[in-house]
C-alpha cells in the first residue's frame, strides 16, 4: 500500500489514513479515499457498507453487490470499507440510509458538498463531544 501525501487530509484536518485493503478501495485503488482531479465523483468518502446502504445503491442503479471481475471488482459485503462518492453518501443521508463513515480516512475535499455535522452523525471514530459521542 502507498502512503498518504503529505498535503492530503482528512474531514478531522489530521493525513489520510488508508480506508480499506479488503478489499482494496479508492479511485486509484490504493487503500485511500483521495480525491485526484480526474475523480469527477468525489469519492472521498469512506464508508463502512451495511445491507441498507448496499440496497440502497443497488436501487438506484449502482450495483456494489456483484463481483465484477473484469473490473477487479470483488462485490461488497456489510462491513466493508469502500470509498463512495460524496453526492451519492448524500442521496443515502437525504433517504436515511447512509452508511457509517470513517472520519479520519474520508478526504477533507468532500467537505466541498457535504456538511461535517452531517458526516459526523455517521462517525465510527467521531472525536470525543461530538453529536455521535454524546
Amino acid at each position: 500500500m502507498t502512503t498518504p501525501r503529505p498535503t492530503e487530509l482528512s474531514v478531522l484536518g489530521t493525513p489520510l489514513k488508508p480506508c480499506g485493503t479488503a478489499p482494496l478501495t479508492g479511485f486509484a485503488r490504493d487503500g485511500f479515499c483521495s480525491v485526484a482531479g480526474q475523480d469527477a465523483g468525489v469519492h472521498g468518502v469512506c464508508a463502512v457498507m451495511d445491507e441498507r446502504f448496499l440496497q440502497f445503491t443497488l436501487a438506484q442503479g449502482n450495483d456494489l453487490i456483484t463481483p465484477r471481475p473484469e473490473w477487479l471488482f470483488p462485490g461488497l459485503k456489510p462491513g466493508d470499507r469502500w470509498c463512495v462518492c460524496a453526492g451519492h453518501w448524500q442521496e443515502a443521508y437525504d433517504a436515511g440510509v447512509a452508511p457509517k463513515v470513517v472520519l479520519a480516512a474520508t478526504s477533507e475535499k468532500v467537505l466541498d458538498g457535504l456538511f461535517l455535522d452531517d458526516l459526523l452523525k455517521h462517525a465510527v471514530d467521531a472525536p470525543r463531544g461530538t453529536p455521535s459521542q454524546r
